[in-house]
């Protein structure tokens, strides 16, 4: 007999996986059941292959057989991000022009994750070409937030978190340029690490300079996350931007000693942007918290001066670069915000790009004066809860109306513009049950000072310990 259900944690999985206490195949049959049990209403896993997985989970039960050195990951079902390419599999990016595209090759951090044991079992949602932070679609629909089926899961990593919160799967990867590891996981009650650039590498890519998106994973509590990270950090030759640091520098989490720790706090960046007062009443409780462990806890918050506006421009002439030719071919083949987006990008000038990476070289100068004087900086991830999954986005926050699909995010991309690594953490939920998480925020290539802070408030505040109740379960 074994004691693994869907809420063990990843590390037990895989515990009991090389014990044989359990095998993959009983494993994999375990959330093959929630999946079909609470994906039709969540609609997070998509492009699912049951057989196939039940395949690999029998070659994962003869490599256990056989004594062979087991990866860290062994015997995991894994539904990869559907903007990371899997090699025959579906990847659709959500988009109608991908709906057919089946891909050729593994993306590195797909290389990574399949080379660490797991089963693969399909892909998890996310929004079209993964624009905007709510997790939609014409190809798959709606994925929904376990807690409240009524609203959103946030995105882009939106099906990865979903799935997490609602036991689907153990580990998830994701990637952020806005927020898109970071918004979901406060929205679903789970941990999202936007890592420093190059710790987690990219390969292939359209250009390995770009200085917004990176790839990074997403889990139930802080130290699964830090077993995905070991297993998809460290370098490679084909990533110029990799750093040197080792994967295995991550495997284990200590908890920091939060007594003396100088913690920045905000709210706001000093009225950088508006905050949803339930937002901002969960936020508060947690500098009562972080006080009442001995740490010292003061108002502080860096110079973000130009972020806003250095972040939409190289958005802006990303997205132009990327999907400007498509666009042209097929313009009803883009949802209106995306297509608007990229248009916006197409006048964009060589000065205005060379002015905002001057910008962000600015920006990057006062973030590194400012941790010299503090450890971690505790901020809002999201400026608002969970919205209504029928809404594009939030249009009102305290009632003031937000005029693009971008505004109710800058709590996230400001932060982006700093290149400091930075994990959600639940951190309690509003008078209606909706989740929301904390941002924490390290200087630059501290990921392992982030993680031992994570893990320490994670075992000071039980909110991550909630779980979604769906289905039966809830009746």
């Amino acid at each position: 007999m074994h004691d693994i259900d869907r809420h063990s944690s990843a590390r037990d999985m895989v515990a009991a996986v090389a014990a044989k206490a359990i095998s993959a195949r009983e494993l994999l049959e375990l959330h093959l059941a929630r999946i079909a049990a609470v994906n039709p209403a969540v609609n997070a896993v998509v492009s699912l292959d049951p057989e196939r997985a039940r395949e690999a989970a029998a070659a994962a039960d003869e490599v256990t057989a056989a004594g062979e050195r087991l990866g860290p990951l062994h015997g995991l079902p894994f539904a990869f991000k559907d903007t990371h390419e899997v090699a025959g599999w579906p990847t659709t990016f959500g988009s109608p022009l991908m709906a057919g595209h089946v891909s050729q090759r593994d993306d590195l951090v797909v290389e990574r994750i399949r080379a660490a044991g797991v089963v693969v079992i399909g892909k998890t949602n996310v929004p079209e070409w993964a624009a905007g932070s709510h997790t939609f679609n014409p190809v798959f629909g709606t994925t929904r937030n376990p807690y409240d089926l009524s609203r959103s899961a946030g995105g882009s990593s939106g099906g990865a978190a979903a799935a997490l919160a609602s036991g689907m799967v153990p580990l998830a990867d994701g990637s952020d340029m806005g927020g898109s590891l970071r918004n979901p996981a406060s929205f679903c009650n789970v941990v999202g690490l936007r890592p420093s650039l190059g710790r987690v590498p990219s390969w292939p890519t359209r250009n390995a300079w770009e200085p917004l998106s990176v790839t990074g994973p997403m889990a139930r509590g802080v130290d699964d996350l830090a077993l995905l990270l070991s297993v998809v950090a460290g370098p490679d030759a084909r990533s110029p931007q990799a750093l040197e640091t080792p994967g295995s520098a991550f495997a284990r989490t200590t908890p920091a000693d939060l007594n003396g720790l100088r913690v920045a706090f905000s709210v706001d960046l000093g009225g950088a942007f508006e905050v949803e007062d339930d937002v901002a009443g969960v936020l508060n409780a947690q500098r009562e918290l972080l006080s009442g462990t001995g740490a010292r806890v003061g108002e502080a918050y860096p110079d973000l001066r130009g972020a806003d506006g250095a972040f939409r421009t190289l958005r802006a002439w990303h997205f132009a670069h990327r999907f400007g030719a498509l666009l042209r071919s097929d313009p009803d083949a883009f949802k209106a915000s995306l297509a608007g987006n990229i248009r916006e990008g197409e006048p964009v000038t060589g000065a205005e790009v060379a002015r905002a990476f001057q910008t962000r070289t600015e920006i990057g100068e006062r973030v590194r004066e400012f941790f010299t004087q503090h450890d971690v900086l505790v901020m809002p991830v999201s400026q608002v809860p969970p919205f209504s999954a029928d809404e594009e986005y939030p249009s009102l926050i305290n009632g003031r109306a937000q005029p693009t699909y971008l505004d109710w995010m800058r709590s996230a991309y400001l932060i982006t513009m700093t290149g400091c690594p930075a994990i959600s953490v639940p951190a309690g939920f509003t008078g209606q049950g909706w989740p929301v998480g904390v941002q924490v925020v390290a200087a630059p290539n501290h990921e392992l000072r982030l993680l031992q802070f994570a893990r320490a408030f994670e075992m000071a505040n039980p909110a991550g310990r909630r779980r979604a109740v769906l289905g039966e379960e809830a009746a």
